[in-house]
């Protein structure tokens, strides 16, 4: 069964910023979500995926994407979803790891957000010392939310 295992946390500082390898537009919405999953649809450089993820608080969810054509995720982001969130995703390579950092535009501007993938919920990795608080299990930080619930509101 996928899974995804990703902490999430938010930055102290702007030192990541040296180290970004690649940046890229991203922008995603969502098609439905209640309090067992969300369906999304996103936009990703020139590529595009639907993503549907359990709506479990915590690091573990279980996670199903499936790349679609970009032209229909255009049309699914107009006429489907609701909010529409943009952001700009560097990603850092720091220690054995690749972090997407996800710098947000529009109603969650000023809201950056580091998260990293691993293999286990237990799995140790290197902290950087641009990393600040973990907000993995706080569900306001969930994408799904700030779609509903933009940090502007809050």
């Amino acid at each position: 069964m996928p899974q995804e295992i990703e902490r999430k946390f938010l930055l102290k500082n702007d030192n990541w910023r040296s180290s970004v390898r690649e940046a890229r537009a991203i922008r995603q919405g969502y098609l439905c979500g209640n309090t067992r999953a969300s369906v999304r649809v996103r936009i990703d450089g020139d590529k595009a995926n639907l993503n549907i993820k359990s709506a479990t608080l915590g690091v573990e969810r279980l996670e199903f994407e499936y790349s679609i054509p970009p032209e229909q995720a255009r049309v699914l982001l107009a006429e489907l979803s609701g909010e529409v969130i943009e952001k700009t995703r560097h990603e850092v390579r720091y220690g054995s790891h690749l972090w997407e950092i996800d710098e947000f535009a529009g109603e969650n501007a000023g809201l950056i957000v580091a998260e990293i993938e691993l293999e286990d919920a237990d799995e140790a990795f290197d902290r950087p010392d641009w990393l600040g608080a973990e907000v993995s299990d706080d569900p306001r930080y969930y994408n799904s939310e700030l779609a509903r619930h933009p940090v502007s509101q809050w």
